[in-house]
């Protein structure tokens, strides 16, 4: 399973996104099930919300190719509000830092983002660095 962030989400569907090539060719690629956190999905459809149709061609998207929306556990809550703590000098917002909690929870370490600079200075439980996607 790869996790999905918010940033592919939009490039996949707003042809005009500066990432949209690079995550439309990653995307052929990728043969594993996409799970991403509600905060990220959140981020997305803001983030769409002046594209025509965005959030509901986003929620289209995310039932045509199956993405699996993983739950935050209340235990959860300390763990993202350690990384948000941790990572504070990167601003890590709380998808990320939901992002992050729950790859180190389900042992997942590859990422399909386009925030190479944070997500190369994430560690998994301290030490582990994602393999990012594109």
């Amino acid at each position: 399973m790869i996790l999905v962030d918010a940033g592919p989400l939009v490039a996949l569907l707003d042809r005009d996104d500066q990432h949209h090539a690079a995550c439309a060719e990653a995307f052929k690629t990728i043969d594993e099930p996409l799970a991403t956190v509600w905060p990220a999905f959140t981020e997305a459809m803001y983030l769409l919300h002046d594209a025509p149709n965005g959030p509901e061609r986003l929620w289209d998207f995310a039932e045509e190719v199956r993405i699996t929306f993983l739950q935050v556990a209340e235990h959860d809550n300390q763990r993202i509000r350690e990384l948000m703590q941790k990572y504070n000098d990167r601003q890590m917002d709380l998808a990320d830092a939901t992002l992050v909690c729950v790859a180190e929870r389900e042992g997942l370490d590859q990422i399909f983002t386009v925030e190479r600079t944070d997500f190369t200075v994430y560690r998994l439980n301290g030490h582990q660095r994602f393999q990012i996607i594109p």
